[in-house]
C-alpha cells in the first residue's frame, strides 16, 4: 500500500498540494449551485421560467469568466486573479443567501458565475507551472478525485442543511470559499513565468489562441463527447421516470459515478502509464459512447447502473488524459488564456447538452437519442486518432521551445531606458 501510495502521490511539489487542498475545501462546501434551482421554485416560488433565467444567467457569467480569468491570469498574475475571484464570490454568495426579487437574483447569480469561474483558468495555469510535465497525469487524477470526492460529500450535506434552512446553505457555501481563499492568500505563491511578465510590442492576445488549429480541433472534438456526458444531468433522469423509476432511484444509480471515481481514479495514472495517449483517449471516448448508447436498451434501475458504470470507467480515463493534453498544448506565455477557452468549451457543451438532448428525446425518442450519442463516440474517437499525431508534434515542439526560446520577448512597458545598462564597448587591442 505504501508503494501504491508513492507512485500515486509521491513526488509532488508542495505547492501543489495547497491547490489540491483548496480543491477539496471548496468543493465539499459547494452547496448553492446544487440547490438553486429547488431553492428558487420551492422556497421562493419562482416559476420554472424565471428560475430557468436565474441559472441561464450564471452560465453566462460563467462564460464570461472564464475568458476573463484566463487573460488576467496571463496579464495581471495566477494569484492576484485566484484571490480576487475568490473572495468576490464569497462575498457574492453570502449576498445572494439574503436576496429574495427576480433581478436581484439574476444579477447576482451573473456576477456570481463570472467570479466562480473566473478563478478555473487560473488555477489551472499555476498547477501546469507548478507540476512538471511527467508528474501532470497523476496531479490532475489526484485533483479530479478531490473534485469527485467533495462533490459526493457535498450533495450529502446540502441536502441536510437544506432541512435546516436554505440560507445556512450559502452560508457554508461562502465559508467554505473564503477558507480556499486563505489558503491561497497564506500558501500559494505566484507562478507566472517571468517571460509573462515582459511583453511584445504587439503582444499575442486571446485570439491567438483561436487561430491555433491543432489546440482548436481537440476543442471541437472535446465539446462533442461534452455533449454526450452532459446528458447524465438532464435527459439521463427524464429516461428513467419515463419507465416508471422514481428519482430516489436515479440518485443512487448516479452515485455510482462518483463512488467508482473515488474508489478507482488513482490506480488510473498507472494503468495508462506508457500508452499512446491518442488511443488513450480514443479508447476512453469509445467506452463513454457505448455506455450511453447501452442506455437505449436499459429498462430497469440494475441495467441504468450499468450503463453507468460502462461510461464512467470511460470517464475515468479520459479526465486525466485530457487535462494533461491541454496543458502540453498551452504556451506559458498564454497559459491562462487557453485554459480560459478550453473551459469555455466545457461551458458552452454543458449549456447546450440539455437543449439538444431534451429536443431529440421529445422528437425522437430515447433510442434515436442514446444511439445517437454512442454515434457521437465513435466519431470523436476516430477525431482524437487522426488528429493525434499532430497534437504530440505541437506539444514536442512547444516543449523544445519553452527550453531554448528562439526569439525572446522585447521588454516595451515593463523596462525603461534609464533602467537599461548599455554595453560596454570592446577594448581596443593593445
Amino acid at each position: 500500500m505504501r508503494g501504491w501510495l508513492r507512485e500515486a502521490a509521491g513526488g509532488l511539489p508542495r505547492q501543489f498540494w495547497f491547490l489540491w487542498a483548496g480543491t477539496l475545501i471548496n468543493r465539499l462546501g459547494a452547496f448553492v449551485v446544487l440547490y438553486l434551482a429547488i431553492y428558487l421554485t420551492q422556497d421562493l416560488h419562482f416559476t420554472p421560467s424565471k428560475a430557468g433565467l436565474v441559472l441561464g444567467a450564471y452560465g453566462v457569467g460563467g462564460a464570461a469568466g472564464t475568458l476573463t480569468g484566463g487573460v488576467l491570469a496571463d496579464r495581471w498574475g495566477r494569484r492576484p486573479t485566484m484571490l480576487t475571484s475568490q473572495f468576490a464570490a464569497a462575498v457574492l454568495m453570502l449576498a445572494l443567501g439574503f436576496a429574495d426579487g427576480f433581478w436581484q437574483l439574476l444579477l447576482g447569480t451573473l456576477v456570481l458565475g463570472l467570479f466562480t469561474e473566473g478563478v478555473r483558468p487560473a488555477f489551472q495555469a499555476m498547477m501546469i507551472d507548478v507540476v512538471p510535465d511527467a508528474d501532470r497525469v497523476r496531479a490532475y487524477s489526484l485533483n479530479y478525485w478531490a473534485i469527485n470526492l467533495g462533490f459526493a460529500c457535498s450533495a450529502v450535506l446540502a441536502g441536510l442543511a437544506a432541512k435546516a434552512s436554505y440560507l445556512l446553505l450559502f452560508v457554508v457555501d461562502a465559508g467554505s470559499t473564503l477558507l480556499t481563499a486563505c489558503i491561497s492568500l497564506i500558501f500559494l505563491a505566484e507562478t507566472r513565468p517571468v517571460r509573462a511578465a515582459i511583453r511584445r510590442v504587439k503582444g499575442p492576445g486571446l485570439g491567438t489562441v483561436f487561430k491555433d488549429r491543432v489546440f482548436v480541433v481537440f476543442l471541437v472534438l472535446n465539446f462533442l463527447i461534452v455533449l454526450v456526458f452532459m446528458q447524465h444531468t438532464s435527459t439521463l433522469p427524464i429516461a428513467m421516470t419515463t419507465d416508471g423509476l422514481s428519482t430516489s432511484t436515479f440518485g443512487w444509480v448516479i452515485a455510482i459515478n462518483g463512488l467508482m471515481i473515488v474508489l478507482g481514479q488513482l490506480f488510473v495514472p498507472k494503468l495508462i502509464d506508457g500508452y499512446n495517449r491518442s488511443r488513450v483517449l480514443a479508447l476512453a471516448i469509445l467506452i463513454v459512447g457505448a455506455g450511453f448508447g447501452l442506455t437505449a436498451f436499459a429498462d430497469s434501475a440494475g441495467f441504468y447502473a450499468v450503463t453507468v458504470v460502462v461510461w464512467t470507467l470511460g470517464e475515468m480515463l479520459q479526465a486525466p488524459s485530457n487535462s494533461a493534453l491541454v496543458a502540453e498544448l498551452s504556451p506559458s506565455l498564454l497559459r491562462g488564456r487557453y485554459q480560459g477557452v478550453n473551459s469555455l468549451s466545457w461551458s458552452a457543451g454543458s449549456a447546450l447538452a440539455p437543449a439538444i438532448g431534451g429536443f431529440v428525446q421529445q422528437h425522437g425518442g430515447n433510442v434515436v437519442l442514446w444511439l445517437s450519442c454512442a454515434a457521437i463516440g465513435g466519431v470523436v474517437a476516430a477525431g482524437q486518432l487522426l488528429s493525434g499525431p499532430a497534437r504530440e508534434r505541437r506539444a514536442s515542439e512547444l516543449r523544445v521551445s519553452e527550453l531554448s526560446p528562439s526569439e525572446p520577448p522585447v521588454a516595451t512597458e515593463i523596462l525603461h531606458e534609464e533602467d537599461v545598462t548599455p554595453p560596454v564597448p570592446p577594448r581596443p587591442a593593445q
